[in-house]
């Protein structure tokens, strides 16, 4: 985790600059590795049926073959990213909100750390999955007056996801500000 640069919104209400400092729900890993496996079976599926198609048409031609060779090389990074990427994301993962900001850190390769200050959010929504229902889970997305687009908080637990949605409703709406 980042070393803290400051520590809660400083005098009159200025947002300052720190990694927030809730995780997400620990069934994240378990829907990531699930969605994970979801397409990783389709990408190796595809060139794999292909191989008994083309190999049924064609047994000679060595396209079959090929195909199957490239079944596996799919397969083997699609099951080592399976395995390694939710975890992984579990660590990084964090969200915070606090009656100035909403801060979140997001990524697993490439990290992306935001801090949107309440008077900027325009919109928050709650999105829910058929694969994030059946882990109970949620994301919250803010949509802010920002060109670096919305912050999503990915891997909630529903009820939070709606109470954290509610709370930013109500403290946005108590803040001063246009949001563009």
């Amino acid at each position: 985790m980042p070393t803290p640069l400051a520590d809660q919104a400083g005098a009159g209400g200025q947002v300052r600059l720190r990694p927030p400092r809730n995780r997400v729900d620990r069934r994240a890993i378990a829907y990531w590795t699930s969605r994970g496996l979801l397409v990783s079976a389709v990408a190796v599926t595809v060139p794999a049926v292909a191989a008994v198609v083309v190999g049924g048409l064609t047994p000679t031609s060595g396209w079959a073959d090929w195909l199957w060779g490239l079944a596996a090389l799919v397969a083997l990074p699609a099951l080592a990213v399976t395995l390694v990427m939710p975890q992984w994301r579990y660590r990084v993962h964090r969200w915070e909100t606090t009656d100035d900001a909403v801060y979140t850190l997001a990524g697993w390769l490439w990290q992306e750390w935001r801090v949107a200050p309440m008077s900027r959010i325009q919109t928050v929504d709650t999105q829910r999955g058929p694969l994030q229902r059946l882990f109970g889970l949620s994301t919250v997305t803010v949509t802010t007056a920002s060109a670096a687009g919305a912050l999503s908080i990915d891997g909630l637990d529903a009820e939070r996801a709606a109470a954290v949605a509610e709370r930013l409703t109500e403290v946005t709406q108590a803040t001063e500000g246009d949001a563009t």
